[in-house]
């Protein structure tokens, strides 16, 4: 069993921001392999189970993601290296999409959580999605991070998107 975690924010008011790309990819993948994600209140997210596969966005805030892959981890008896994170990085260019067996949380606060779930130098794999930097350079990160997608990154997301569930689909499958 592989679970894949998309990180982002629950709400309407955070639905179209760039740190939700982590939920658009897990969306899409879900779309895909046509399986549906509905809440599962004691794994704190939305979850869908299909062959070999769990998808899971937690509602628990990007801050708190930990909590829910704790529980995920624990529901599913899953090891370390049967996750994989999906997220956004400002560090990227925009639709950049870097794939990684493991490492450090890089500043990223909702993979900081999930990796202070488990032992000191576990790997676990990620997915990150370029979400650039903001181009006037006064923006202050928490601002961009959490800001609407601009009409010509609106443009480019459903490829962005596309790409990274075909990174993930090869991770799993």
């Amino acid at each position: 069993m592989k679970l894949i975690v998309g990180l982002g924010n629950p709400g309407n008011e955070y639905a179209r921001t760039r740190h939700n790309a982590g939920f658009l990819v897990v969306d899409e993948l879900a779309r895909r392999l046509d399986l549906s994600l509905a809440e599962k209140k004691p794994l704190k997210g939305e979850v869908a189970e299909g062959e070999g596969i769990v998808l899971l966005k937690p509602l628990t805030f990007m801050n708190l993601s930990g909590e829910s892959v704790k529980a995920a981890v624990a529901k599913f008896r899953l090891k370390p290296f049967d996750i994989l994170v999906v997220l956004d990085d400002a560090d990227l260019p925009l639709g950049e999409i870097r794939f990684r067996e493991g490492g450090s949380a890089g500043g990223h606060n909702g993979l900081k959580s999930i990796l202070e779930q488990f032992p000191a130098d576990t790997d676990i794999a990620r997915l990150r999605i370029g979400i650039g930097r903001p181009p006037d350079g006064r923006t202050e990160l928490d601002d961009w991070v959490l800001g609407k997608w601009s009409k010509e990154e609106t443009a480019a997301l459903a490829d962005i998107v596309s790409n990274a569930v075909d990174q993930a689909t090869t991770w799993y499958g």
